[in-house]
């Protein structure tokens, strides 16, 4: 049974995530979906990866995430000549111990920004798998952990753009999600002409959540309850990327844990402690496609990973109530997605 107190604490956590996402959009105006994601990316501790054209608003939106949180925040401009010593850090000899001293790199912070991160090469790009999947770092056969919570927001170009590299399958496979962000409707526009014509918002820009809330944000997520049934709605919807016709690369089983985490986070922002089928599809696209990579003949009849997901959605049953009440003698309707009558999170 929820105490009053608990309930409480629900609400505060509603609350911080509230003001966070007022903060992001007072930035990126007119894009409530992509900035719902990076949210729910982050209560899921997971990676956010922004592919666009340049200018509009990627990096702006990674850093309005970042100095909205009162945390380690740290950039790295991912470039030809960049070295993967430059992203973890190097062993330097210390004269006065006569030891070797570790001085860590940029990745040793709360919330990292990779920008234009396919212009590194691949060797450097390698750098990130550890610290990405482990939440660690090994130089010289010791290990360093990296602090709470840990997200990396990368942004890139699309691949057709000069002067980049693609992402390798185990690196873009650790990223959670991707999004892209667009570009903005005339009148969202017209609003940025007035924010953004003098000086740049970001300047007045204030954290208004402290790393410990997010930590407790993250741990409420991680209470969010999943019905078996939608569980195996996500295995279902994975697998079939495995099979398709039109795809030489289906999704990992990393991809199903990422999309069942935020599912659980969405269901969080949507203020319930139980998940729906509905977190599971709107999520798909953004978790699954970019793990993807279609076949020749796909590629020549312009067949995209986002619209190969689309129909695997569409073709994949979902799960009913009647499902949900064999699996758990509980009633019919929404009250079979949880373990007690739903309630709201505040």
């Amino acid at each position: 049974m929820t105490t009053y107190d608990e309930r409480a604490s629900l609400t505060d956590l509603t609350a911080t995530v509230e003001r966070v996402r007022s903060s992001v959009e007072g930035v990126i105006e007119g894009k409530p979906e992509v900035v719902r994601l990076s949210l729910t990316v982050l209560l899921a501790e997971g990676h956010l990866l922004i592919e666009d054209v340049p200018g509009v608003g990627k990096t702006m939106l990674a850093k309005a995430l970042a100095r909205s949180i009162d945390c380690s925040v740290r950039r790295i401009q991912f470039t030809p000549d960049l070295l993967p010593s430059d992203i973890t850090g190097v062993s330097i000899w210390d004269q006065q111990r006569r030891d070797f001293e570790f001085k860590p790199g940029a990745i040793f912070a709360q919330i990292v920004i990779g920008d234009e991160i396919n212009r590194a090469s691949p060797k450097t790009q390698s750098a990130l798998l550890e610290s990405m999947e482990e939440r660690q770092v090994t130089m010289d056969g010791q290990t360093y952990e990296l602090p709470s919570p840990f997200m990396v927001v990368a942004t890139q170009n699309p691949v057709e753009m000069e002067g980049t590299y693609p992402l390798p399958e185990a690196q873009r496979d650790r990223f959670m999600a991707r999004v892209s962000i667009g570009y903005p409707s005339p009148e969202a526009e017209l609003q940025m002409l007035d924010v953004h014509g003098g000086v740049s918002p970001l300047d007045d820009l204030q954290p208004v959540a402290h790393a410990h809330e997010i930590l407790k944000l993250i741990e409420a997520v991680r209470g969010v309850h999943v019905a078996e049934a939608i569980r195996r709605y996500a295995v279902d919807l994975v697998s079939a990327t495995r099979t398709h016709p039109d795809l030489r690369l289906g999704a990992s089983p990393r991809a199903t844990l990422h999309l069942l985490r935020a599912a659980k986070a969405s269901a969080a922002l949507s203020g319930r402690d139980y998940a729906l089928p509905d977190d599971v599809q709107h999520l798909a696209v953004a978790v699954l496609a970019h793990r993807l990579l279609p076949t020749a003949q796909a590629q020549l009849n312009r067949r995209t990973s986002e619209q190969v997901v689309e129909e695997i959605i569409q073709r994949t049953p979902v799960p009913t109530g009647s499902q949900q009440q064999r699996g758990f003698g509980l009633g019919a309707g929404t009250q079979a997605y949880g373990r007690q009558p739903p309630r709201r999170l505040g």
